[in-house]
């Protein structure tokens, strides 16, 4: 259904945009340097968000499509906002005229030609290199796409590789974008949105989508990348207008001439823009006179949420702020290499940070469904800027990549200690002596990791059996421990309490290390604790978030 997809995917890309409008502002330089386009369009893109999560479950796509009209309206913020709201109105009614339930490549065609049409009519003065410019291109591959009878999906991929491209040639088309070194803010802005927006309708939300078309969103992106290396403007003398002035008007009258009164907005600046219908509408112009046009307007209806922002001051914030950043960027002093590093792979931010307090320099992100690489490793190895390196693979399918990674360094003496879980790295980084040798550290704590039992509670994905010949059937729940299948049921708890207590039974330890996984809430693991301490009251547990995947719990008995 268009209407459900516009409801879930359209939150997820407003959040990307938020989290990138900080690197979409210091891209502005046009039409002043206000710096503030990732801000504004960010704002207006939340206003629609709850716009369309305040509407009923079952609302169709014409109620949507009068969210994001009034949200967007009401919630537009600068010149980028206003356009971008514009533009999400224009797209927004064509899909709601829509026949079927799911869009067509036909329907995604008509939508932004209909986005095109709206977003135009609302700027006196077009200017190529812009936010418009992207939309325009888009819309006309789109058109191209349904031409070739390309489905949908082939559609939206193709967009958004477009709406990169286009993005990309900005700076040919706006000379002060090529004197600055970049492309346009909210061309970019929109970009971003329509990826993230396009991703999050596949199933892709926060992947860099493989597409397939000739050219594919990663070379796109390459050609946006060169041109985004932002240059602080200095020499920037000022705009002939000071003021980017902004409100939502309300008319008295149901005659109010909005040509007319465009008119005057344009004699008092540049930058305007009136958009809305009678009685509600949003104004936007950049001034040096806030307080006339505010006057002009009050005598033909009413005004509120104004702001009027100094774009002087905002200028010289961005300068400052884009010179901080340089600053940042410079490369620090290389500090001289230490004795001994380490490196682990770990397979969840807890294990990371455990791993890190414990004195590992260099965390390789990997486990038992996600193997890094060799490079990975090896590069690794590397970054710790060491003499020595010890590698812990921490899992048996790792183990080949870090002895290849050991034997390919050059210019570094380095080694691997077999850690077949992160568990045992914890025992081996124990009783390691940064500023002891190589040979004796890899014998210390491969001496460390024979003392560590482990166990492990996952779920089965395909019928098979345990250790014991007990059948295994999929979704059951079992417990692992070197590398047996010892425990067959249907509750995390419950395993993992058994396979505690028969690890106990064959060996008694004194100590046991538990993990939490992702998959683990608190209150379960706190619970699962408890019924430990009730079954092993003489046993000393000590307790991480492991953040693991795929294995809501793991354990070491020592």
């Amino acid at each position: 259904m268009i209407a459900n997809a516009v409801r879930t995917c359209f939150p997820i890309a407003a959040k990307v945009v938020a989290d990138k409008a900080d690197e979409i502002n210091k891209l502005n330089v046009f039409p002043v340097p206000d710096g503030d386009t990732g801000t504004n369009m960010s704002l207006t893109l939340g206003t629609v968000v709850g716009e369309i999560e305040s509407l009923p479950s079952d609302a169709s796509m014409s109620d949507i499509a009068k969210a994001i009209t009034h949200g967007s309206l009401m919630g537009a913020r600068g010149n980028s906002g206003v356009i971008t709201s514009q533009i999400l109105r224009g797209v927004a009614e064509g899909l709601a005229a829509a026949k079927g339930p799911d869009a067509t490549t036909a329907d995604i065609a008509a939508a932004l030609r209909n986005g095109v049409k709206v977003a135009f009519k609302a700027v006196r003065k077009p200017v190529e290199g812009t936010i418009l410019t992207v939309l325009k291109d888009v819309s006309a591959r789109a058109d191209q796409m349904e031409k070739a009878k390309a489905t949908p999906q082939e559609t939206l991929d193709a967009i958004v590789v477009e709406a990169y491209e286009s993005v990309a040639r900005t700076p040919d088309l706006l000379p002060v974008l090529k004197e600055n070194g970049v492309v346009d803010s909210g061309a970019y802005g929109l970009a971003t949105f329509i990826e993230a927006f396009v991703n999050a309708f596949e199933g892709k939300a926060g992947e860099v989508s493989d597409f397939k078309t000739t050219v594919d969103s990663t070379d796109a992106k390459k050609q946006v990348a060169n041109v985004v290396d932002i240059e602080i403007n200095d020499d920037w003398e000022g705009s002939k207008y000071r003021y980017c002035t902004e409100f939502l008007f309300h008319a008295d009258s149901p005659d109010f001439d909005e040509d007319a009164n465009l008119k005057y907005l344009a004699s008092m600046g540049d930058c305007e823009l009136l958009v809305g219908s009678n009685p509600d509408y949003k104004i936007h112009v950049h001034t040096n006179r806030p307080d006339r046009v505010l006057r002009h307007m009050l005598h033909r209806g009413q005004i509120y949420n104004v702001f009027v922002h100094n774009m002087d001051l905002e200028a010289q914030e961005r300068t400052e702020s884009i010179r901080e950043d340089k600053q940042a960027e410079k490369p620090k002093p290389k500090e001289p290499q230490k004795n001994l590093g380490f490196v682990a792979v770990a397979a969840g931010s807890g294990q990371a940070d455990i791993l890190k307090s414990l004195g590992v320099d260099v965390i390789v992100s990997g486990g038992q469904t996600m193997n890094p690489s060799t490079a990975d490793i090896l590069g690794a190895i590397e970054e710790c800027n060491a003499k020595n390196v010890i590698v812990l693979p921490n899992n048996g399918n790792i183990r080949m990549a870090s002895e290849a990674a050991v034997s390919a360094v050059e210019g570094i003496k380095a080694a691997v200690v077999p850690t077949k879980s992160v568990l045992q790295a914890f025992a081996a980084m124990f009783v390691a002596d940064p500023d002891g040798s190589l040979e004796d550290n890899v014998a210390d704590m491969t001496e460390a990791i024979g003392e560590v039992r482990d166990g492990e509670v996952t779920t089965a994905v395909r019928d098979s059996s345990a250790a014991d010949g007990t059948p295994i059937h999929s979704g059951d729940v079992m417990g692992i421990e070197g590398g047996a299948i010892v425990v067959v049921g249907n509750d995390v708890e419950k395993v993992t309490v058994e396979l505690i207590n028969k690890m106990q039974d064959e060996e008694e330890g004194d100590t046991l290390t538990i993990l939490a996984g992702s998959d683990l809430s608190d209150e379960a693991f706190q619970h699962l604790l408890d019924e430990v301490e009730k079954a092993q009251p003489d046993l000393e547990v000590d307790s991480h978030r492991g953040e693991q995947p795929l294995y809501p719990v793991v354990f070491s008995i020592e």
